[in-house]
């Protein structure tokens, strides 16, 4: 073999074997953890994929998901061309058609519905793309309609409201400057695996650890304090912290006497929670709370790291939240380095130290001159917070047409088991006109459409990125897009032209877009262009510590909100909605009481806590029929929702469905490790693999996600959901376990 073939064999690139380095961005997770992709191409083709050195926040690094990028632009999944169904809705039955026939069929079609029912019953979702967010919002709101949505209406959403709802606006853990930090709920293992570094630089510097979660994760096996709780329970046990840190005097009394509101309600509140009280809740031992609640106290400065989701996925879930957010502004670390900063975004939800107009760009403040939003009555507190509609509301709209009719959705990367009762979900969206559906993959939903759209990957199209650290890329595509497929919002500027939308910024394209939002940071297209491996951005800064000094907080009060003036506005104390106070003693219910008058049941002032909805203190017949708790969507690390379920590599690592379950439970249901059971809710039954373990607490269940021969939200009902955020109670409902024969309804049989 001479030099030329060997160099050929081992991808070197250079001019004499064609190979070329392209940069790129791997946006299967999204956004935060955009990895830096070094694409090795040859003739139009990625033949290697690896991380880029450079890359100042992935350093090279690539997991599993994004070393498969290859699998995943190349998948025999992908959708080479526009299709129109031909058959029955979800029977895949479809023919090709050109560019020009499908946008102008879904002109034809979108303007028909508009003129004769309103634009207000066009639906536009984002899914997976979450990229292009900022051109579809501004998209819908050029065509009319306020029903710009989200798969947000599960996930981050609900966790930002409790944090607008307590001090205004989001404010991230500073891991690298702090000396104690809470992991509440969040495993960096396998959802921010970029965090790692940062993470063990600073325990072995000495930071303390703390790790609040119902299962023994990886970060749990490092911690000083371990608290293992009870799904669901997370409100309970941030007030018995406010307990020990107010009781021992251990709080900021500078910060509470000047920047916070409703501090006596609240201590009033924490006395009738007790850690001993909390210790029966959560199930773990009191002497263990008061010790966590005293190292973070104690610890100067120190942060809590949470997660988008797991908390707000329980019907109590905003006011947990808001419970443990408290804590912030109770120990002072609001702010200020090492604590919880307040850090603003500049493009696609991230900060990175510069300003822009996405935002402005998104035309957010046309929806005041707009009908209601999907879920604006139901949910009002976040209509209020949030600039989308609630998807969770979709099936009880389509089906009562209050307070209109939907007629028709338009879709980037629509995926309808993300929500409660997902059948049931996308047999109401099948009650609509028309339904369109942009993605890479014939998925399961897209099976659905009415017109199928192939979308480019992030290999194939432009997109902006930053980073905290004031890094940006402009990306250029690697290859040519697979079959005919086109980027999201070259699709979207191409259609706004066929609707007659008038929009000149949208329809001039990507660059002229990102020119216009990027104007107030001095950067341009033409200088991004010079750097696609990305560039520091020129006089990028962190925020100042402590802004709250001269603007105060973004919220009504300008104050850390212990009693919150929205739910207090909008919903009330609501200690006669539910016929009791929240769970609690009677000082905590006088507390609440005197935070307003009696309202909607959960909307409390005060992070009151409230059991979930179905558990077995809440159900206890229930419970006799159905004794395990179940948390749904689990996260392994390899998967990505079902998007990367599909490639050889990442699902090798775990074939088949399954749930973790204690060694305990297993035995008391005759289950062995690996042998196939029946996870059976009041709502339905999945069959997966049994993976017995002690990472799961005895009486808990973890069903993962992933897989659609064992779809874990069809075991919840579509209603099961947080009165105030509207997000569904994945992680805590009740189910039983029994064996199940492979063959069996549900089985997996790859």
């Amino acid at each position: 073999m001479n030099d030329l073939e060997l160099r050929l064999k081992g991808k070197v690139p250079g001019p004499d074997t064609g190979i070329e380095v392209r940069k790129s961005v791997c946006a299967i997770c999204d956004p935060g953890t955009q990895c830096g992709l070094d694409l090795y191409v040859k003739d139009g083709e990625i033949i290697k994929v690896a991380g880029t050195k450079e890359a100042p926040h992935s350093h090279g690094t690539l997991c599993s998901k994004g070393a498969a990028m290859r699998q995943y632009v190349y998948s025999p999944d992908r959708v080479m061309t526009p299709l129109r169904r031909t058959g029955a809705r979800g029977s895949g039955e479809f023919v090709p058609i050109s560019w020009d026939e499908a946008l102008d069929e879904i002109a034809m079609r979108l303007n028909a519905i508009k003129d004769e029912f309103g634009a207000e019953s066009v639906m536009f979702y984002s899914g997976y793309a979450k990229w292009a967010r900022a051109y579809l919002m501004r998209f819908a709101l050029d065509f009319g309609s306020p029903n710009y949505l989200t798969e947000s209406s599960t996930c981050a959403t609900a966790m930002i409201m409790a944090q607008q709802l307590t001090y205004g606006m989001p404010a991230a853990a500073d891991l690298k400057n702090t000396e104690c930090v809470i992991f509440w709920s969040h495993n960096p293992s396998a959802t921010k695996g970029l965090n790692l570094a940062s993470i063990n630089a600073r325990i072995e510097a000495g930071c303390k650890v703390v790790v609040v979660d119902p299962r023994v994760t990886d970060i749990a096996q490092r911690a000083d304090v371990f608290l293992q709780i009870r799904p669901g329970t997370d409100g309970a046990l941030a007030l018995a912290f406010g307990n020990v840190i107010v009781g021992e005097g251990l709080y900021d009394k500078e910060f509470v006497e000047s920047w916070t509101r409703g501090f006596d309600e609240y201590r009033r509140l924490v006395e009738g929670m007790s850690p001993e009280k909390a210790a029966g809740i959560c199930g773990v031992s009191a002497s263990d709370i008061r010790a966590a609640a005293r190292l973070y106290a104690t610890s100067k400065p120190a942060c809590i790291h949470f997660s988008a989701a797991p908390v707000v996925h329980h019907t109590n879930g905003v006011q947990n939240y808001r419970a443990v957010f408290c804590l912030i502004g109770l120990t002072g670390n609001i702010d200020i380095a090492g604590g919880n900063r307040m850090n603003p975004p500049s493009l696609v939800h991230q900060p990175g130290g510069f300003p822009t107009r996405e935002r402005e760009f998104t035309g957010a403040g046309r929806l005041a001159d707009l009908p209601e939003r999907i879920g604006s009555a139901r949910f009002p507190v976040w209509a209020r917070l949030s600039n989308e509609a609630q998807a969770c509301d979709i099936p009880r709209q389509i089906e009562t047409g209050s307070p209109y009719p939907l007629k028709a959705l338009f879709a980037l990367g629509l995926n309808h088991r993300m929500w409660p009762a997902s059948q049931k979900f996308i047999e109401q969206v099948c009650k609509l006109d028309f339904i369109v559906d942009v993605d890479l993959f014939l998925t399961d939903s897209a099976r659905y459409a009415d017109i199928v759209l192939p979308a480019c990957s992030s290999a194939e199209r432009r997109e902006i990125r930053c980073w905290p650290m004031g890094y940006v890329q402009f990306t250029q595509p690697a290859i040519e897009p697979v079959g005919e497929s086109r980027s999201d919002v070259d699709i979207l500027s191409d259609l706004s032209a066929r609707l007659g939308l008038g929009d000149e910024l949208l329809e001039a394209g990507i660059e002229a877009c990102v020119e216009w939002m990027l104007e107030p940071s001095g950067l341009t297209v033409a200088e991004l262009d010079k750097h696609p491996e990305g560039m520091w951005v020129p006089g990028a800064k962190p925020p100042a510590e402590r802004k709250y000094l001269s603007g105060g907080f973004k919220t009504p009060s300008g104050k850390v909100e212990f009693v919150s003036s929205v739910l207090e506005e909008i919903g009330g104390a609501a200690v006669g909605a539910a016929g009791a106070p929240a769970t609690g003693d009677a000082a905590a219910g006088d507390a609440v009481a005197s935070a307003g008058a009696a309202g909607r049941a959960g909307y409390e002032p005060l992070p009151s806590y409230r059991e979930p909805q179905m558990s077995p203190v809440s159900c206890p017949e229930m419970a006799k029929e159905y004794p395990l708790v179940l948390g749904l969507g689990a996260r392994l690390p390899m998967f990505q929702h079902s998007r990367t379920f599909r490639l050889p590599w990442t699902r090798a690592l775990s074939p088949d469905p399954h749930a973790d379950v204690h060694p305990r439970d297993a035995a008391a249901a005759g289950i062995a490790d690996g042998e196939w059971m029946r996870v059976v809710t009041p709502a339905g039954a999945v069959t997966v693999r049994a993976h017995v373990t002690l990472v799961t607490r005895e009486g808990d269940v973890h069903l993962y996600h992933d897989w659609p021969q064992a779809n874990a939200n069809d075991l919840l009902d579509g209603d099961y959901l947080d009165p105030i955020s509207g997000f569904p109670g994945y992680r805590s409902s009740l189910c039983r376990i029994e064996p199940a024969d492979v063959r069996g309804e549900g089985a997996c049989h790859d």
